[in-house]
């Protein structure tokens, strides 16, 4: 770990961007569970699943430089709740520690050599349930978050790892003659050598290993606690980006087959036991209709058996179809995170890029779904694993597949909601303006005895480091915005949940 040269809360850091300092505290909400006017009820699988509204809102400024000395950003692109950390205080506030990875580093102007990375991050909720409007100022007092510390990523033969383009590919690598340990060809920088990531999921263990998911690859990785590589799995053959049936790893141009530029594996998350691994692509391969918004509807949902990972190499024990949401125009909702809840039932982060940061002010679609693959065609070990066969041709899917059950659930721009809090969408561009690029999701139990099956729904988004007073790699940037990192959280009623993110 590296020590963080110091401890900041959000209400102090406000006080650079002249919001906060001096504030008193507002009092807690008035009520003790949510106002059943803002609940919003879906059916799937026979069980009700209940959205009772946003019940927290947090962020840390665009300008906060994280103990590297960078400026911390892009922190959405994946969280997870440090195990054994969440707990109800006797005041009714909760308390925890959010682990937040970004990813490639600040790359407006091209990708940079930027260490792969996490970072600690304690919180206080205080959920606030009443209906009536917060000021944005007073609304941040919900959600204080306090920077803890920075993990800096290695992998073979303690070599940082890098946020450059992947445009080499480093060969096979037999690591271990006693365990037969083999590392598959890996994405690398050519004028470094060293591993390459654009890193997106992240799932904690309980002995403290922690396994990433990165664009590039698109691979899966198995870190120590320490941050050090110890094993990397690699997609089957029809995800892995081929041009020519030549691996290709760069996320600036689409292969022939496999996944799209930039469109790796978004999500990771693992079931109760800590035994099964699942890795969502962020939308369809290339031979699966990936080159066309129109046509990238239907992407995979892999599943990993992970339950002696050290011994044995992970290997895929089941692969569905997920039918991403379109818009109006028929274009797809590109998948951001995915979360189990319980068995076969999934949370899918889908979202448009709008928003602050993005390419207009106003979105149309950032949602937590729910994702249902119980009665879904399991297509690994078959045909579809070759590239040669794909699960849909011009966006239309094999008719022997059945995909999974997708339903609309938790709508992140409901504008009552937004307005609780202090924060709108679109114009004016602001600093109270939602974020455009929410890529993250993790569970905590409401420890509501009235209510057992009642979760907190912790997300945070990707600000691409825009800040105007950056630091990258120690140089100073001006990213002509400020995006601040900002944080939701959500009260919602999910039967049956048994996730493993806080125990």
């Amino acid at each position: 770990m590296i020590s963080a040269a110091r401890v900041l809360v959000v209400v102090a850091l406000l006080a650079q961007a002249k919001t906060l300092l001096g504030r008193p505290f507002r009092p807690r909400s008035t009520r003790t569970e949510p106002d059943p006017s803002f609940a919003v009820t879906v059916t799937l699988g026979g069980k009700q699943y209940v959205n009772k509204g946003l019940v927290g809102f947090g962020l840390i400024p665009s300008n906060f430089t994280e103990s590297t000395g960078d400026t911390i950003g892009g922190i959405g692109s994946a969280i997870a709740l440090k195990r054994g950390s969440f707990a109800k205080n006797a005041d009714g506030t909760f308390q925890g520690t959010i682990i937040a990875q970004p990813d490639r580093g600040f790359n407006i102007d091209g990708t940079i050599d930027y260490q792969g990375r996490q970072h600690e991050i304690d919180f206080v909720l205080s959920p606030y349930y009443d209906d009536d409007n917060l000021s944005f100022e007073d609304g941040l007092q919900t959600l204080k978050l306090t920077y803890r510390d920075t993990l800096l990523y290695t992998e073979r033969a303690a070599r940082k790892t890098t946020g450059l383009d992947a445009l080499g590919v480093r060969p096979a690598e037999l690591l271990s003659h006693f365990l037969t340990i083999e590392d598959p060809p890996l994405p690398i920088a050519p004028s470094n050598g060293h591993l390459a990531l654009d890193l997106e999921g992240l799932v904690l263990n309980a002995d403290g290993t922690f396994w990433v998911s990165d664009e590039y690859g698109p691979y899966i990785y198995l870190m120590s606690p320490q941050g050090q590589l110890i094993e990397t799995v690699q997609p089957p053959e029809a995800i892995l980006p081929l041009v020519n049936s030549k691996l290709n790893f760069t996320s600036e141009t689409d292969p022939t087959t496999g996944r799209a530029g930039n469109q790796g594996f978004e999500g990771l998350t693992v079931d109760a036991s800590g035994k099964t691994l699942y890795a969502l692509l962020q939308s369809a391969t290339i031979q699966d209709g990936g080159s066309d918004k129109s046509t990238s509807r239907f992407t995979r949902l892999l599943a990993y058996d992970i339950s002696d990972a050290l011994l044995v190499r992970p290997h895929v024990i089941g692969e569905w179809v997920v039918p991403l949401p379109v818009s109006k125009k028929d274009n797809t909702r590109a998948a951001s995170e995915v979360h189990l809840v319980s068995d076969g039932v999934f949370l899918v982060l889908a979202r448009d890029g709008d928003g602050h940061g993005g390419d207009d002010a106003k979105s149309s679609y950032k949602q937590a779904d729910l994702l249902d693959i119980r009665n879904a065609t399991d297509i690994h070990g078959t045909k579809f694993d070759d590239p040669a066969h794909p699960i849909a041709v011009n966006g239309v899917l094999d008719e022997s597949i059945t995909p999974g059950t997708y339903v609309s659930f938790v709508d992140f721009i409901d504008d009552t909601q937004l307005a609780r809090f202090g924060v709108h969408n679109g114009k004016p561009v602001d600093q109270t303006l939602i974020d455009a690029k929410w890529e993250s999701l993790a569970l905590a139990p409401c420890l509501d005895p009235s209510f057992p099956d009642d979760f907190f729904l912790f997300t945070a988004a990707d600000n691409d480091f825009i800040s105007t007073q950056g630091i990258s790699l120690g140089k100073p940037f001006n990213a002509g915005l400020d995006v601040d990192n900002q944080f939701m959280v959500f009260r919602l009623t999910l039967p049956g949940a048994a996730t493993g993110d806080h125990a």
